[in-house]
C-alpha cells in the first residue's frame, strides 16, 4: 500500500512556475513508477508526466515537454513536477500516480495508487 500527498498548488500568473511535490508513505518507494496527471472540469484525467522507479526514464505529454519536468527523490519519498512558463489552459487539479512496475506508465488505468489532488490555477 501506498498513500500520496501532493502539495505545491496554487494561483500563478501566465508564464509563472509552480513545483508540484507529491509525497509517498511506505517503505518501497523506490520500487514505484510514478506519474502526475491532471483534470480540467468537465474534461477527462489526462497524462502530463511520468518517471520510472529509479529516475532514469522520464515521459512528456506532448504539450508540456520542455516546459515541465518530472523527477524523485527516494531517499525522501517525494516526487516533483517543476512547471514552467504556465499557460491559462493548464488550469485543473493536478494528481500523483503511482504503480509497483519497472518502466514509465502513461495511461491512468496503469495506476493503482492516487492522491486527493492539488489545485492548480492558471491566471492573471
Amino acid at each position: 500500500q501506498v498513500q500520496l500527498v501532493e502539495s505545491g498548488g496554487g494561483l500563478v500568473q501566465p508564464g509563472g512556475s509552480l513545483r508540484l511535490s507529491c509525497a509517498a508513505s511506505g517503505r518501497t518507494f523506490s520500487s514505484y513508477a510514478m506519474g502526475w496527471f491532471r483534470q480540467a472540469p468537465g474534461k477527462e484525467r489526462e497524462f502530463v508526466a511520468g518517471i520510472s522507479w529509479s529516475g532514469s526514464s522520464t515521459i512528456y505529454a506532448d504539450s508540456v515537454k520542455g516546459r515541465f519536468t518530472i523527477s524523485r527523490d527516494n531517499a525522501k519519498n517525494t516526487v516533483f513536477l517543476q512547471m514552467n512558463s504556465l499557460k491559462p489552459e493548464e488550469t485543473a487539479v493536478y494528481y500523483c500516480a503511482a504503480d509497483h512496475v519497472i518502466g514509465v506508465i502513461t495511461t491512468a488505468r496503469g495506476y493503482d495508487y492516487w492522491g486527493q489532488g492539488t489545485q492548480v490555477t492558471v491566471s492573471s
